[in-house]
């Protein structure tokens, strides 16, 4: 797969998601509840938790599960809830860039897990801003392709939403925008009755790094250990994987 992505665009082993399911519902849940927290319990009037509640329902978290995280994020249920948000930067194999943003209630916890996991797999920690500055803030709406559905389509939905790049991932679409025209982007994709998987802010590098099979089994083997911490809740990375190169990944799997 080439080009920018969080860790969950480029995942190639189906394995590794179906185990770890109780996982991720963990952490989609624990999305719901910040954004609850932070703009209320309205869907239509608070974006980030429609987007949050979207998601996991595209990732099959039940409704009751997403019930409750609506009401326990904003405080009708009486419980509590009180997230930090980190951003740890660092360089894993050959010099490939990473931001892992955490969402934790223990940052001493969450500080020990991602240095163990980076130390362990061949990564580095890196100071404030030494990474940051190669990414940039972004809309990404991740569509997968579908008979009938090309880039002309995407393209025409969301001429008028402000979108800045349509970019063809292998299996599916990106489509990027500036954080502030996402609703609109995925408004406009609803109006024109495009399904899409998942909309929500992420950090898009300005520069990539190519990688070759050894180079791209070495960083998934790091996001693959960062993520199986349950406040690690997402890794952005620089690498760009070719698609030869993903499609001998996936002939391991």
């Amino acid at each position: 797969m080439s080009g920018h992505s969080k860790w969950a665009t480029t995942k190639h082993k189906k394995a590794v998601i179906d185990a770890r399911r109780a996982k991720s519902f963990a952490k989609l849940i624990k999305n719901i509840e910040v954004a609850a927290k932070l703009g209320g319990p309205d869907l239509g009037g608070n974006p980030t938790l429609y987007d949050a509640v979207q998601k996991a329902k595209k990732t099959s978290v039940p409704n009751d599960n997403i019930d409750r995280a609506i009401k326990r994020g904003a405080g009708i249920s009486g419980e509590s809830v009180d997230y930090q948000t980190i951003m740890y930067e660092g360089y894993g194999p050959s010099g490939v860039a990473l931001l892992i943003e955490c969402l934790t209630d223990n940052t001493n916890r969450a500080a020990a897990e991602v240095r163990t996991a980076m130390t362990r797999n061949g990564g580095t920690m890196a100071d404030p801003g030494s990474v940051a500055y190669n990414f940039s803030r972004k809309g990404v709406i991740s569509i997968t392709k579908t008979d009938g559905l090309d880039e002309d389509a995407i393209l025409g939905a969301v001429l008028d939403a402000g979108v800045e790049d349509v970019v063809d991932r292998g299996g599916g679409f990106e489509v990027i925008t500036e954080p502030s025209q996402l609703v609109a982007a995925r408004t406009a994709l609803q109006a024109a009755g495009i399904d899409y998987d998942s909309a929500e802010a992420e950090f898009v590098p300005n520069v990539t790094i190519e990688a070759d099979v050894e180079t791209a089994r070495k960083v998934f083997r790091l996001v693959d250990a960062l993520e199986d911490s349950d406040d690690v809740q997402n890794v952005f990375t620089n690498i760009d994987v070719p698609p030869e190169v993903q499609s001998q990944l996936d002939d391991e799997d």
